[in-house]
């Protein structure tokens, strides 16, 4: 090797390195479909150790951090205006957003030194599935008129980390006083499969079961249901009763992380935190909301400026006074009292 040059070295490794890989999928393999060992002695139904924690960080409006194993996901919710909602305004789509879930992968979670950049394809496409499990529990405008922004960090990682983020998150909003109507769980459910179609089903997959496995099938939901799947296979299909096999198990998986869940917290919090801001709602006859704006918007910041509150109006007449400082609102609605009033026989 010494006597060739270094094109020669440089492929000689390459071909040295595609070797190992083999050899360790074959490894991986065998010990689990012979003799169900998975690589760091886990049975095969078996979940990594769970701690999940509430009220991690003392000023925000709510965080939750869920740890498995060697990931781990802190996550933020902060809760804002109507008028805080994302705007999605596109040639295909116009809409607003109230529910928003970023997702965030620094390098020093997997052992890295590289520079803190923005996100990426898999930041936002793991954001996305952590959303999505959370949408159908969400409560509607009319019951929490809040815009609701989480954040997920990623301090560690082994496996998993979006559904880390979906365990965080579910905890990070029953911390914050969000009603969510149930509490939602993921897990990662992984599968080995031999030439002849025998499989085994793994659960709460890491790193190395991740790159040598032949699927990483991420679930998430409820004790009622399905909210979000995500299915990435390396061979050439899965069977029906692969399916059953991998839904079946990680329902019992998803239903041993809800426990630890609701432990920590059983419930959404009755009082949401001091910090965050509180909404008062008024409805109010669409004919009079120029009376509130006035001529070039001169009333409704007149209100704003004397009260220091955020005033959010709708078509329908709805009114969302937003502050942290309840005689604030207060003073606001009464101004708009009486601007609106309709005066009644016998007043």
């Amino acid at each position: 090797i010494e006597q060739n040059n270094e094109g020669d070295v440089s492929k000689l490794k390459e071909v040295a390195i595609q070797i190992l890989e083999e050899i360790s999928d074959e490894i991986v393999h065998k010990n689990i479909l012979d003799k169900e060992k998975r690589p760091d002695g886990r049975k095969l139904n078996e979940i990594r150790k769970i701690e999940c924690r509430v009220g991690v960080l003392p000023r925000t409006h709510g965080t939750g951090l869920f740890t498995r194993g060697e990931t781990q996901a802190l996550t933020v919710t902060t809760l804002g205006s109507p008028g805080d909602e994302q705007i999605i305004d596109t040639m295909e789509l116009d809409v607003k957003k109230r529910y928003i879930h970023h997702y965030n992968f620094p390098p020093f979670s997997v052992g890295e030194i590289k520079p803190m950049r923005g996100p990426g394809r898999r930041e936002i496409g793991h954001g996305a599935l952590a959303e999505k499990a959370l949408v159908p529990v969400l409560p509607s405008k009319e019951e929490f008129p809040y815009t609701i922004l989480l954040v997920s960090e990623v301090l560690s990682s082994n496996g998993s980390s979006s559904m880390a983020s979906t365990c965080g998150s579910t905890l990070s909003l029953m911390d914050a006083g969000v009603p969510i109507k149930r509490p939602v769980s993921g897990i990662a459910m992984g599968i080995i499969v031999d030439s002849k179609d025998n499989f085994k089903i793994l659960t709460d997959i890491q790193g190395a079961e991740d790159h040598y496995g032949d699927m990483d099938f991420k679930v998430a939901g409820t004790e009622k249901g399905v909210t979000a799947l995500q299915m990435d296979v390396k061979v050439d299909g899965v069977t029906i009763e692969m399916l059953k096999s991998v839904l079946s198990q990680s329902h019992e998986n998803r239903m041993e992380i809800l426990e630890k869940i609701t432990a920590a917290i059983p419930s959404p919090r009755k009082e949401m935190s001091q910090y965050a801001p509180r909404i008062i709602i008024m409805k109010i006859n669409p004919d009079k909301i120029r009376n509130v704006i006035g001529t070039g918007g001169k009333i409704i910041n007149e209100i704003i400026d004397e009260t220091g509150v955020q005033i959010d109006i709708e078509d329908d007449g709805s009114i969302f006074i937003t502050s942290a400082d309840a005689q604030s609102a207060k003073k606001a609605k009464e101004w708009i009292d009486n601007l609106t009033h309709e005066v009644k026989s016998g007043e």
